[in-house]
């Protein structure tokens, strides 16, 4: 199936390409085409877990992005979805998402109902699944940063949308790395010394986050260097210490012209790695 998604300005960040965090915004709207003739949405779903892999960097278009989109896995209670983003008819994303069918009324996993799963079998597929992105648990180690939710991070089913997980991992990473290495930080003219660009984002959902007036906790650290590559590992807890979701991020070191370039600081990087 071809799903087309319209781009936004304000999809735009810093480094003036469509930030990564709102890919798995796009991800969900092409789902919701897939899905919506299912049934799928209207008896409840969740998000259970999400792996992107970015090829190049989105630029701001008036044409929509190309998403084909299939099922690429069916259980008793759980369908996994896949897609491939394509702008002028390039790659720019592969990507994979694992759906539970849920009663929000009794809270627990449902299975999928057979009209449903009739639907979904027509946009079966063989796609091969994603290397997994091994990191260790997290355990409340590295940097801890907090991250209000706000009223619009809610969905239909009135917790926080999955992908605003994207966006709450992004902003932690943002405000640690240049702890990690000052060459991370922006400057005053706005500019970084090196580009940083996000190759790799899987989430794992543990559990809903709700919306409360408390912030969320969030522990980010490195966790494996590469020769131009930090993967990084981070959970978020509810202010009460649920755990309720985790992140696995590789960024890739690359200069002015977007080619990637050996990690500065290496020394001063492994002071920071957990294992």
């Amino acid at each position: 199936m071809l799903v087309d998604v319209q781009l936004r300005w304000s999809d735009m960040d810093a480094q003036r390409h469509v930030n990564n965090a709102r890919i798995a915004d796009y991800l969900q709207e092409a789902r919701v085409g897939l899905l919506g003739d299912s049934g799928l949405l209207e008896h409840g779903v969740v998000v259970t877990g999400q792996q992107v892999q970015f090829r190049r960097s989105v630029d701001y278009a008036d044409e929509p992005l190309a998403v084909e989109i299939v099922v690429t896995a069916l259980g008793a209670a759980r369908v996994e979805v896949g897609y491939l983003l394509r702008q002028r008819d390039e790659p720019v994303a592969e990507a994979r998402t694992q759906l539970t069918p849920f009663s929000f009324d009794e809270q627990r996993p449902v299975r999928l109902q057979p009209a449903t799963r009739a639907a979904l079998e027509r946009h079966l597929a063989d796609w091969e699944p994603f290397e997994p992105l091994a990191a260790p648990e997290v355990r409340r180690r590295g940097i801890r940063t907090l991250h209000h939710t706000r009223w619009t991070d809610l969905d239909r089913y009135g917790h926080v949308n999955n992908m605003l997980a994207f966006e709450y991992l992004q902003q932690a990473r943002i405000e640690v790395s240049p702890q990690w290495d000052p060459t991370m930080a922006r400057t005053g003219s706005g500019e970084a010394e090196h580009l940083w660009l996000v190759a790799r984002q899987d989430v794992d959902y543990v559990a809903q986050i709700e919306y409360q007036a408390e912030p969320l906790e969030v522990h980010t650290a490195p966790v494996r260097l590469g020769r131009t590559s930090i993967t990084s590992a981070a959970e978020i807890h509810a202010p009460d210490g649920t755990l309720l979701a985790r992140g696995r991020t590789v960024v890739v070191c690359a200069g002015p012209d977007f080619r990637p370039r050996e990690l500065p600081n290496r020394d001063r990087l492994e002071g920071f790695l957990i294992a």
